[in-house]
């Protein structure tokens, strides 16, 4: 990273050289970004590059330990997220932070409520300004409404909502598109776009190429902990840049094997819950990758949810190799075989402030203790034996699993599931969120696992990993199923087709 001559405007942010330690763990070792003002910058890498890091420490939640931090030129250093908000930076985290149990206005505003004349909260004016918001983004929520059982591609909207209210003279993005349609990403972007044209400076943290290509002016990579470098997106390719982030040439993004398909195993009959979905049926074969596709807010969750015992459900019926399956029971269908990796790992999936050995662990207990005690030796065998296997990047398996990268959140919680050694297995997003060179492997694992012969869901919202890695396509549109696909047959266009059209995809 250069440093500004006196005849240069001085950048909107810059960091430069930033070192951060956690005892023996060292997260950045020279982190360098350079934001200009009126443009859009990504920031690209593994999980576990160090973007993370970089990010609270603008954020004020973590200190450095050496290098420069300048803001408009000035050297600043942060000791609370509230002088970096004072500063004028926002950051939007790849997970929602949300009060569930305060109102969507509340959520925006707290911390920073404006007051009337007399000193009161002034509730009307926030409710303004929050549909105004709303209404810019060209979304529609309920101010008033709980942010409790929201969706995600909800709670990133409010997060985002939060953040425009702030007025922010530098924004920073992580991941805000995980969890979107493409309605809504579209939408984003636009905002994203005036925002910068409003000469704001922008950091857009995202995995997913098409939309660095498309909206960003400049990328920088980094590689464990490591700045790499920072080049305009015009003079660029995908493949440099995956070259740089992973260090090898990534070649099979969906490492697809065929594999020999076999007798059903989970059939799906008539399921229905008013208001949420209607008359679903499918079945899954045995190495068989049925992939659910659809727009946020289709059902596809909540059906693997209610498949799973998680959500109830008026009618219709499960069975796993013919054998009928309990309603609203997830113990008995883990005993007859069924495993469910949720959308929400962080919420859903784990439990954030144990170690990853008891998470792996959590699901498999029953089977690893003697005379009603758990073994420990045990516990660490099963739980060495899928870290192994997933490749689980940590310091150590008795690291809390809330310090681990998202990517590698997610291979604990998909090993978790594998111990459990599950016949049928239904990942909801199981790449969301998670860099090029790890969602390569959870493909190649998911594929290795059909090869075994396990039946398996896969739900996603991205279209190229549908297509990419199905046997066979089913599409939701509104709680209905809309159209079936063999892998021959699903197209984009086809595929989208059923998941917006009004009238019933041809079968």
């Amino acid at each position: 990273m250069t440093n500004t001559s006196p005849h240069q405007a001085a950048p909107a942010l810059e960091l430069s050289r930033v070192v951060k330690s956690f005892g023996a763990v060292v997260a950045l070792r020279s982190g360098s970004i350079r934001l200009e003002k009126g443009s859009i910058h990504a920031l690209i890498g593994e999980n576990g590059a160090g973007k993370s890091t970089m990010v609270k420490i603008i954020a004020g939640l973590y200190r450095r330990d050496a290098g420069e931090f300048r803001l408009d030129g000035e050297p600043v250093d942060f000791t609370s997220t509230a002088q970096s908000k004072a500063a004028g930076i926002a950051v939007i985290y790849q997970e929602p932070t949300l009060f569930p149990d305060l109102s969507v206005t509340e959520n925006i505003f707290m911390g920073r409520q404006p007051t009337n004349r007399v000193g009161r909260i002034d509730r009307k004016a926030m409710r303004t300004e929050a549909t105004e918001i709303f209404e810019r983004l060209g979304v529609r929520i309920d101010p008033d409404r709980l942010t409790e059982g929201l969706s995600i591609a909800d709670q990133q909207i409010i997060e985002i909502a939060k953040a425009i209210s702030l007025d922010a003279r530098v924004l920073i993005m992580d991941e805000p598109t995980a969890a979107l349609s493409g309605v809504e990403v579209e939408r984003l972007f636009a905002v994203a776009r005036s925002l910068r044209d409003e000469g704001r400076a922008l950091v857009f943290i995202s995995h997913r190429f098409d939309e660095v290509f498309d909206l960003c002016d400049t990328v920088t990579v980094m590689r464990d902990g490591a700045y790499v470098d920072t080049m305009s997106i015009d003079e660029t390719t995908v493949d440099e840049l995956v070259r740089q982030m992973v260090g090898r040439d990534v070649t099979e993004l969906f490492p697809k094997m065929p594999t020999e398909i076999g007798e059903d195993v989970l059939v799906v009959e008539g399921l229905t819950q008013k208001g949420v979905f209607h008359d679903i049926s499918f079945t899954v074969r045995s190495g068989e990758i049925v992939g659910l596709a659809g727009l946020v807010g289709a059902g596809r969750s909540e059906v693997a949810r209610a498949v799973f015992g998680v959500d109830p459900y008026e009618s219709g019926s499960v069975t796993i190799e013919g054998a009928p399956l309990a309603k609203n029971n997830p113990r008995r269908a883990m005993a007859q075989g069924i495993a469910l990796v949720p959308e929400d790992r962080r919420k859903q999936g784990l439990v954030l402030d144990q170690s990853v050995t008891r998470n792996i662990t959590l699901a498999i207990r029953s089977r690893l203790a003697k005379w009603g005690l758990i073994w420990g030796g045990l516990e660490n065998a099963a739980a060495q034996t899928w870290a192994s296997r997933l490749e689980v990047k940590t310091a150590a398996l008795d690291a809390e699993t809330g310090t681990l990268s998202g990517g590698n959140q997610q291979k604990v919680v998909l090993g978790k599931w594998l111990a459990t050694h599950p016949k049928v297995l239904i990942v909801d997003e199981p790449t969301r969120g998670i860099d090029v060179g790890t969602k390569s492997e959870v493909h190649r694992l998911i594929s290795q696992l059909a090869g075994d012969g396990m039946a398996i869901l896969m739900i996603s919202s991205e279209l190229p990993e549908v297509l990419g890695m199905a046997d066979r396509v089913l599409v939701m549109r509104e709680g209905h199923l809309t159209g079936e696909f063999e892998r021959s047959e699903a197209t984009p266009e086809n595929v989208m087709y059923a998941a917006t059209a009004e009238e019933e995809a041809v079968r």
